[in-house]
């Protein structure tokens, strides 16, 4: 932001009371403005009592009260935006940002209203992060809702709940924010924005699916890997589709879901074992036993040896 010098009035000293009681206008105008560079809050204290006194004057120092009711707005203005530039604790910016936003307000000041909203943005965003930092998750949201009321686009506010929300594991109000979030990106301009989200709620909500499965809660898991899915496509993910619609017994879609990461897995044969080894246990389930004893053939490697072994022995293969 940047600020130009006031011009000193000129003083005409008159006779009349009236000229002299302008005169004590012109002098505390004078004051601000000589301070308008140097010391804001002395220029805007000047200013103001500029102000006052032109009331009581009336018309005769109406082009005074006018000039000094346009140069305070912008005073208050540079105080918070010295506290940001400072780095002075949030709540030292909010309270200067909202001083800004209150002159701005009372002489109605359209440019100085927008900048103290800017300032005030980030102040609760400073004070957003902060408690973050701390883990005070509950008065990071309250200042970042706080920011959201000012600025309902504002990305990183409503990223950075979405985390909080991800932290606490509240599942609902995370994917609301993510949502959200995306909402607000363009595509080409915020694609690389736009797949770090993505991938943050695919891999939320597939761990959560994970988990769910290993409780044996299938519907609950299957619902999870669904949203999970919203946010794009992922080996593992379709891992964990496979082996939970296996143990549905929903051989198809069990099939269909190895198949799915195989064809994303380009590692070593190992990597791909997992995959064979679900869809071996669909095409069992399926009745499949050749194609079965092939793809438990290739599922023996790492970790799944044994499993794979057993099954091939189960299905009595050569």
């Amino acid at each position: 932001m940047r600020f130009t010098a006031l011009a000193v009035v000129a003083v005409f000293y008159a006779a009349s009371l009236s000229g002299q009681d302008r005169n004590d206008v012109i002098t505390a105008y004078n004051e601000g403005a000589k301070a308008y560079q140097t010391d804001v809050n002395a220029a805007i204290i000047a200013f103001e009592k500029a102000i006052e006194l032109a009331e009581k004057v009336g018309e005769p120092a109406a082009d005074l009260k006018q000039k000094a009711m346009q140069a305070v707005p912008g005073l208050y203005v540079r105080l918070a935006s010295k506290a940001v530039t400072d780095k002075k604790p949030a709540s030292e910016i909010i309270r200067a940002a909202k001083n800004a936003s209150a002159a701005a307000a009372k002489y109605n000041n359209a440019t100085a209203r927008d900048n103290a909203a800017k300032l005030l943005v980030q102040g609760y965003y400073n004070m957003g992060t902060e408690f973050f930092t701390r883990k005070e998750y509950d008065n990071a949201l309250l200042a970042f809702d706080s920011l959201l009321l000012i600025n309902p686009d504002y990305g990183a506010a409503i990223y950075n709940k979405a985390l909080i929300y991800r932290n606490q594991n509240n599942s609902d109000a995370f994917e609301g924010s993510i949502d959200t979030y995306l909402g607000t990106l363009e595509s080409g301009k915020d694609d690389e924005r736009k797949n770090q989200a993505s991938v943050l709620a695919l891999e939320y909500f597939r761990a959560a699916g994970s988990q769910a499965n290993q409780a044996n809660n299938l519907d609950e898991a299957l619902g999870l890997l669904n949203k999970a899915a919203k946010y794009g496509d992922d080996k593992d993910l379709f891992y964990y589709f496979a082996d939970v619609y296996n143990k549905q017994k929903n051989f198809d879609s069990g099939a269909e879901y190895a198949r799915k990461g195989l064809e994303l897995e380009t590692g070593t044969a190992e990597a791909k074992a997992k995959f064979y080894f679900q869809l071996g246990l669909a095409q069992a389930g399926k009745g499949q036993t050749a194609e079965a004893c092939e793809s438990f053939k290739n599922a023996a490697f790492g970790p799944f040896v044994e499993a794979s072994k057993a099954e091939r022995t189960n299905l009595k293969c050569q």
